[in-house]
């Protein structure tokens, strides 16, 4: 087979460089504290504290309360949206698998005061931190059984997409302020910063971290947390971070604690710089994104008798086509898109056809995927939106 020719076409641009724009949406202002999303951005879950928690399927366009009502504090959500877990922080882990209808209560270590949760994009892998350690489970929260992870109090927690790297906080910073784990817990390695570490994100493949710290700047990690380095971003007081499935964009909230200071910042280069955002000043305290990094959104938090509001951002992603040989055949692949993209090929450039075979999304690195048998002739491939 003669090496594809690979051609990057967008139906719609962007300037990088630019702040995204963001907008309310029609969810009630109110005391918001957690927030998740699926891969494609298109299912959001938003949780109170207290409260229910809220469902969107379309973006943040409109929004469905729950009939579960408890004081709510981390969500996860799977790549899909069917699986959620969400946490109440001195009671239990619940979890669905109908996103969101229906709740299950699960325990694992009764009258622990539960922190944080993370999921793997298939929704089989769980972690959860609380302030004596970090608990995993394999089967949906069937089951859990607890990580090698030292004694501590543990806070943000977050996983790679198939749940085997870990990153999480420790609070107060008493201890080694970051640790990760690239055996699903079977062995920490723990890094000295002395701040207190208020949100964590990881990307598909684990290789590409980031953390906040309250009061402090934002660090990332591009091996798997041996070594971190301080960003650019400025000294905030930072509560919640998010990135893309390639580590490339990040997304973090800040609240400095009175309300109308707080904001949100974006970063395209993992942090190599970062921009302020056009959004209100609410005391935001929860982030997340989809896996192109095109579709985010944000929760403000109470302060007092303050409520906040749920804005997003819808910015028109710029896919990247990767090629590579795999088994004599040729392998496209590309980040689960926020916008229905077709994959297209062409012999001249001048006209182009539609691949009609269906993309498989790979759950370790939330890349759809498309395997196109050998042609003996050179082409062409882009992306297109209808």
């Amino acid at each position: 087979m003669r090496p594809a020719a690979l051609l990057f076409l967008f139906s719609n641009t962007i300037n990088p460089t630019l702040a995204q724009q963001w907008a309310p949406t029609s969810a009630p202002t109110n005391y918001w504290s957690c927030l998740a999303s699926s891969a494609d951005g298109t299912k959001l879950i938003a949780g109170l504290s207290p409260g229910p928690i809220y469902t969107s399927t379309n973006s943040g366009a409109t929004w469905t309360p729950g009939n579960l009502s408890q004081g709510w504090s981390s969500l996860a959500s799977s790549a899909d949206g069917t699986k959620l877990v969400a946490l109440v922080q001195s009671a239990s882990i619940y979890t669905s698998t109908n996103g969101g209808a229906s709740w299950t209560p699960t325990n694992p270590v009764p009258g622990a005061s539960w922190r944080s949760i993370a999921s793997s994009a298939d929704g089989q892998t769980l972690v959860a931190a609380w302030t004596g350690g970090i608990e995993i489970s394999t089967n949906s929260g069937a089951t859990w059984a607890p990580t090698a992870a030292p004694a501590a109090a543990w806070g943000p927690i977050a996983c790679s997409a198939d749940g085997t790297t870990l990153v999480s906080g420790i609070i107060p910073s008493t201890h080694p302020f970051l640790s990760a784990s690239t055996n699903s817990g079977l062995t920490w390695s723990s890094n000295s910063i002395p701040f207190y570490c208020t949100g964590v994100a990881c990307s598909a493949d684990g290789t590409t971290m980031a953390a906040t710290i309250l009061g402090g700047g934002i660090f990332v990690s591009t091996n798997s947390g041996t070594a971190w380095t301080l960003t650019s971003a400025p000294t905030k007081g930072w509560r919640s971070i998010a990135c893309s499935a390639d580590g490339a964009k990040l997304i973090a909230a800040a609240n400095s604690g009175s309300a109308g200071s707080g904001q949100i910042w974006t970063s395209t280069n993992s942090g190599s710089t970062w921009l302020s955002n056009n959004v209100p000043g609410e005391v935001w305290d929860a982030v997340a994104t989809s896996a192109d990094g095109g579709k985010s959104a944000a929760v403000a938090a109470n302060l007092g008798a303050v409520t906040g509001p749920i804005f997003t951002s819808d910015t028109a992603p710029l896919p990247r086509l990767n090629l590579e040989a795999s088994n004599n055949k040729l392998l496209i692949s590309w980040l689960v898109p926020s916008i229905n993209f077709q994959l297209q090929q062409s012999s001249n450039l001048s006209s182009w056809l539609a691949v009609t075979n269906v993309p498989t999304l790979n759950l370790t690195n939330l890349q759809d995927q498309i395997t196109l048998s050998p042609s003996n002739s050179s082409g062409f491939f882009r992306l297109s939106t209808p």
